[in-house]
């Protein structure tokens, strides 16, 4: 029988009614497979996933399909976002066997779980064909799939060795080449890659903005700049109520594939406030405040937490799922709306064959900043502004009349942390008190909900309910929002939990030998192969944003083994980079090792009144501590003046004269950085 009734997350439990004999991955689904000697299937997805829908209907309700899986298989589905780790390691053996991935994911395993065969989305009588025809050769000659399955395992393990290098072989020269080599892909017509689909890669842009505003690069950070605000204009960004979907299918930004992800929006939250604080440019802080409010409205719950996704698809006019039913429109619709104003609106969000997706529908993008289409139009710049407010108001209250995109309203630990992180710079960069409350809210939900008395963070939160051991992703990203936290409210409480959660990733994650963190607890049962997650995606890397979160560290609390790690694991990676874009948050850790990197610390009682001032700059090579009483943080500790605030600007474990010459300390580090 179906047991994902049982299930807690929204993905399995969309299947809880299929014909299929679904079962989670658990001790006894998996020794039910020993003891039958059934081959597995192993069906991974989420459930904002439109193709994991699509197969589902297709195959997973139809009687005929669950005919032969219940036959002959032990059938187990996986939420990808509740187990990454399964995830990872069967996608590596998908990419393996056919060259690529992706979601919906399927596996047929040997009942020892090592896969025999794979791949993504299958029509029904592919998929059928398919399962009819392992079967077969397991029943006829199950030799042949048990060699395979050892070469795919072997292949498997090789991947998780990672070579280690005790002397620094990258340097600067290294990272211009990388450098000149990325930038043959970058399509300078609408930014990002040039290739279809466009995923927004929040890593990426944030290392190159800080590495264009060190290396004084302009090409690099025109191309930021013409990155962000394309996506910005595109239809990928929900100009009408905020938050970004999770790709385009295209090359200018303009169809998406409509889910919205929680880890997509915390990170690109970041980024675009970091790019505030650098340009000031106003469509940047549009862009921070309606994404905010997007999340505040629909993923906020009372106990503080944020939901996960919002799906693709949604209810049409024929109370049919569709994807993007929700967000798109057509000329009939807008014309009732707008009337007079409709030809204008046409011209700012080109109603016409640019934003015309299919059977009518528009995805509305501009193509033009509004100054140029002010003077074109011969109106003011504040008449259209604010016309292009009235708009979207009008848009979105009839926009909230349809059906909404179903929600999944399971709390994943590292996304809540990407979220948290994002309000917290968001309050950095603009000052607007709201943000900091609800990190601190949220802060406060992790450490009372998601954090067990006995050290270990949990990984999920449905129903007043944390389960799943934590992954270091989930401890990687608290790390880092904690610290986040820190720069923004000066509570040092915030630092010591980091430094907490830190010690015990030491402690149950990370393999002394390989010198990196197991995505896997030590606490957990092993699968099939050890995995480190190394390669920095549209999430960064657990282990990248560990050496990241270790470096900070080790500056706050003088702490020369965490810089050590940091910087082997770094020394690690890097000369084995072909491609930056895969791993562009450890060259962002590379620069925090760079001379122009410093650290100041500002001591007295005016000290948070100052660090708002920096905060509020763009100033990535400086990391900032502040004290607004006498601090036990090594870091702070007898620096304190009870009657003048007094600046310390230190470099390589070396400090300046402390000064109280604010002007002075802000020519050193801007004109230095």
């Amino acid at each position: 029988m179906n047991e994902l009734h049982l299930e807690t997350s929204p993905y399995l439990l969309q299947h809880a009614n299929n014909p299929v004999h679904w079962k989670a991955w658990n001790e006894k689904s998996l020794a039910e497979a020993q003891q039958t000697q059934k081959l597995i299937i192993i069906s991974i997805g989420y459930s904002a996933c439109h193709w994991c829908h699509v197969m589902e209907h297709e195959s997973f309700e139809n009687e005929e399909v669950a005919e032969v899986m219940n036959a002959h298989f032990v059938n187990i589905k996986i939420d990808r976002e509740e187990r990454p780790d399964i995830d990872a390691v069967y996608m590596k053996a998908v990419q393996i066997m056919t060259g690529q991935g992706g979601w919906p994911m399927n596996v047929v395993a040997l009942p020892d779980g090592r896969p025999v065969w794979g791949g993504t989305y299958f029509r029904k009588n592919d998929w059928i064909n398919a399962l009819e025809k392992l079967q077969e050769l397991y029943t006829q000659n199950p030799n042949t799939l048990f060699e395979y399955a050892e070469k795919l395992h072997n292949g498997l393990q090789s991947l998780s060795i990672i070579q280690t290098h005790e002397t620094p072989t990258f340097n600067n020269n290294h990272l211009e080449q990388l450098i000149e080599k990325w930038q043959k892909s970058f399509d300078w017509e609408f930014g990002g890659m040039a290739r279809a689909p466009k995923f927004m890669m929040p890593t990426n842009y944030e290392f190159l903005l800080r590495y264009g505003h060190q290396t004084r690069n302009q090409t690099l950070l025109d191309f930021v700049d013409l990155t962000l605000t394309k996506m910005a204009h595109g239809g990928l960004f929900d100009t009408v109520g905020g938050g970004f979907s999770r790709y385009a299918v295209d090359m200018k930004w303009h169809v998406p594939h409509f889910e919205k992800m929680g880890y997509d929006n915390g990170q690109l939250v970041s980024l675009y406030a970091n790019a505030y604080k650098r340009s000031r440019n106003p469509l940047y802080r549009e862009v921070i405040e309606k994404t905010l409010l997007f999340i505040e409205k629909e993923w906020l719950t009372a106990e503080g937490s944020f939901y996960s996704a919002l799906d693709a698809d949604s209810l049409n006019a024929e109370h049919k799922l569709e994807e993007g039913a929700f967000y798109v429109w057509t000329i009939p619709e807008l014309q009732a709306l707008l009337s007079e104003d409709f030809d204008l609106f046409s011209t700012v969000f080109n109603i016409n064959s640019f934003s015309h997706w299919e059977h009518g529908n528009y995805v509305l993008i501009q193509n033009q900043s509004l100054e140029e289409i002010a003077q074109n139009q011969n109106i003011s710049l504040e008449t259209l502004i604010q016309k292009k407010q009235n708009w979207e108001q009008q848009l979105y209250a009839q926009r909230e009349q349809r059906s909404k995109p179903r929600l999944d309203d399971k709390c994943l630990t590292s996304w809540n942390a990407m979220i948290l992180k994002g309000f917290a710079d968001a309050f950095k960069a603009l000052g607007e008190k709201k943000y900091l409350d609800i990190a601190l809210q949220n802060a406060d939900f992790i450490i009372k909900k998601m954090w067990n008395p006995e050290g270990n963070l949990y990984r999920t939160y449905k129903n007043g309910q944390a389960t799943i051991n934590g992954y270091l992703e989930d401890y990687a990203h608290v790390i880092s929002a904690f610290i986040t936290l820190y720069e923004a409210s000066l509570q040092e409480t915030w630092l010591h939990h980091a430094k907490q959660l830190t010690d015990y990733c030491f402690d149950f994650f990370y393999d002394e030998k390989a010198q990196f963190f197991y995505f896997t607890s030590k606490k957990d049962d092993p699968l099939i192969t050890t995995y480190f997650e190394v390669e920095d995606n549209v999430i960064p890397a657990a282990n990248s944003i560990m050496a990241e979160n270790l470096f900070k560290l080790s500056i706050y609390f003088n702490n020369v083994y965490y810089e050590s790690v940091s910087r082997q694991m770094t020394r690690n990676i890097l000369p084995t980079i072909d491609y930056p874009s895969a791993f562009s948050n450890w060259l962002n850790v590379f620069l925090n090792f760079s001379e122009q990197n410093k650290e100041l610390a500002i001591c007295g009682h005016n000290a948070f009144e100052y660090l708002t001032k920096l905060n509020s700059m763009y100033l990535p090579n400086i990391l900032l501590a502040a004290g607004t009483e006498k601090s036990k943080l090594p870091f702070l500790e007898n620096r304190f003046s009870e009657t003048e605030t007094l600046f310390y600007l230190c470099k390589n474990k070396t400090c300046d004269i402390p000064t109280t010459d604010f002007e002075e300390i802000m020519f050193k580090i801007t004109s230095e950085s």
